[in-house]
């Protein structure tokens, strides 16, 4: 796939925030471009610097280093979940230059926030949150960003609502490097649930890429709400697209509160 124009990212308002990159891209307003992985780093963590390093050994499609294209030196990393790793969306709310940069969650799931947000279409569209969740994984996505700029994107998760979402960093779970786009999840049926707590009864696969260092990933966490209670078990994303959570599965009043689904540091 060559550079192209993040207007033209495939996009449905009844799907989104689907469908995400599978590989690594650079964003920007301007165009997406593909970006080739450096050989995954053998160690099995990875600090902030090597991080850094890692992200801006990517190569462009004319041979440049995405160090070289894009200043690294003073950006943090964000967790990218559901709208903030679309494309399009990115452009729609003038998102700076980003690499975006798949990875592997480990003990944590992706799952509705319990609220709507009613932007652009109704009844609106649910932003995506994260909870703890033993013997999960799942592919989402991972950036470099300033400070500032970080501030905005979670700025504009909270719409018309100040203070709806907060940045935290996990105490639990793993997030590490990954570059197998097919590495997949467990199925609903692979899991069991005792009316107490939800397992996943499959083994997790090997650890491809190296352990990131959790304190240094900054995760936006909806914290009105949290997310939606389905008589004690999580929705996950992965397991149900956004528009057939709404129609089936949504209704106000039934929420897990945000402190509750995931220890912060």
């Amino acid at each position: 796939m060559g550079s192209t124009s993040p207007r033209l990212w495939q996009y449905s308002q009844t799907n989104s925030p689907l469908p995400l990159p599978e590989g690594a891209m650079l964003f920007s307003n301007r165009e997406l471009i593909p970006l080739t992985a450096p050989k995954m780093p053998e160690s099995e963590t990875l600090d902030l610097e090597g991080l850094k390093q890692w992200i801006g050994a990517h190569k462009t499609e004319k041979g440049e280093s995405l160090g070289d294209v894009l200043d690294l030196s003073n950006k943090r990393p964000l967790l990218l979940a559901g709208e903030l790793a679309n494309p399009y969306r990115l452009a729609d709310i003038m998102a700076p230059d980003l690499p975006l940069i798949p990875i592997r969650l480990e003990g944590l799931c992706r799952t509705w926030s319990d609220s709507l947000d009613s932007r652009e279409v109704q009844p609106g569209v649910h932003h995506v949150t994260i909870a703890s969740s033993p013997g999960w994984w799942e592919t989402s996505h991972l950036t470099l960003i300033g400070i500032q700029e970080m501030k905005a994107l979670v700025k504009w998760l909270d719409g018309t609502i100040p203070g709806a979402w907060r940045p935290i960093r996990s105490a639990e779970g793993v997030i590490r490097l990954e570059n197998d786009a097919q590495i997949g999840y467990p199925s609903a049926g692979q899991m069991s649930w005792d009316g107490i707590e939800e397992r996943v009864e499959v083994e997790m696969p090997a650890a491809n890429g190296p352990a990131l260092d959790l304190s240094t990933i900054i995760i936006p966490i909806h914290t009105k709400y949290g997310c939606y209670d389905s008589r004690g078990k999580i929705i996950r994303c992965a397991h149900m697209p956004q528009r057939t959570f709404h129609d089936e599965m949504f209704r106000r009043g039934s929420s897990k509160k945000w402190d509750t689904l995931i220890k912060t540091l």
